[in-house]
């Protein structure tokens, strides 16, 4: 089975892209292949990016990559720690220019409403995991600032027990170096990645987790995110 890719068909009242979905294609894959041989070849030289701990991202099998956020860059990031496409959360409104819209959908992209309880992100979230793909999500939601990880979203976990795949925790360490809050620029600053084991979701008997489970999945994630964090941040002083 292969995940549906989000594809532009309109932009509806009030600016909301509206999308439905469409096979994997040939194309998309290849086209995906080539944007990562370039983006992640250009962030690793240019950033002097190492990754430590690649051991703990499964070969194979859909997961959940859930970095620290502090940087735009911290995308195509996440992305380099493996050469499977993954799937991640974009806002729609870059879906408002249509080549674009298809492009990033192509590599991976599909749109999130922000600031509502956007279902349809969900759904997609949880199709690109049962399709067997990779997804990014931030448990932090948006970008963060300063060397504490914040209180989490309860989504990440959600998504991965719903869905019933690990978390891998990804400490990123001086991504807000090469791309400040605010900045237009990306400056040649060494990045770090500490990639942690991955976390299971208890699921009861049901098949389902409790909220309470949930809500102590998430404790654990930030909890290891902030010591990865700490790490990556340490090796790039």
């Amino acid at each position: 089975m292969t995940a549906p890719v989000p594809k532009v068909d309109k932009v509806g009242e009030a600016g909301r892209v509206e999308t439905r979905f469409v096979d994997n294609t040939l194309a998309g894959r290849l086209l995906y292949s080539v944007v990562w041989v370039i983006v992640c070849g250009f962030t690793m030289l240019y950033t002097r990016m190492s990754i430590h701990g690649r051991e703990h991202v499964p070969r194979s099998g859909p997961y959940i990559i859930a970095p620290v956020h502090r940087s735009y860059v911290d995308t195509p990031i996440a992305a380099c720690i493996t050469q499977r496409r993954v799937r991640f959360m974009a806002k729609a409104s870059m879906w408002k220019i249509g080549w674009f819209g298809s492009f990033i959908s192509m590599c991976g992209a599909f749109p999130v409403h922000r600031g509502t309880a956007d279902r349809e992100a969900f759904k997609r979230a949880i199709a690109a995991l049962e399709g067997g793909e990779p997804l990014v999500l931030f448990p932090e939601g948006e970008r963060k600032d300063g060397p504490t990880v914040q209180p989490l979203f309860d989504g990440a976990t959600f998504v991965a027990a719903r869905a019933g795949v690990p978390i891998v925790p990804i400490g990123i360490g001086g991504s807000a170096r090469v791309m400040p809050r605010g900045a237009s620029m990306i400056y040649p600053r060494k990045v770090h990645v500490v990639i942690g084991a991955p976390i299971e979701v208890e699921v009861g008997a049901s098949g389902r987790a409790s909220r309470r489970a949930i809500a102590e999945a998430s404790v654990r994630l930030r909890d290891e995110l902030q010591r990865l964090f700490d790490e990556a941040q340490s090796r790039v002083g």
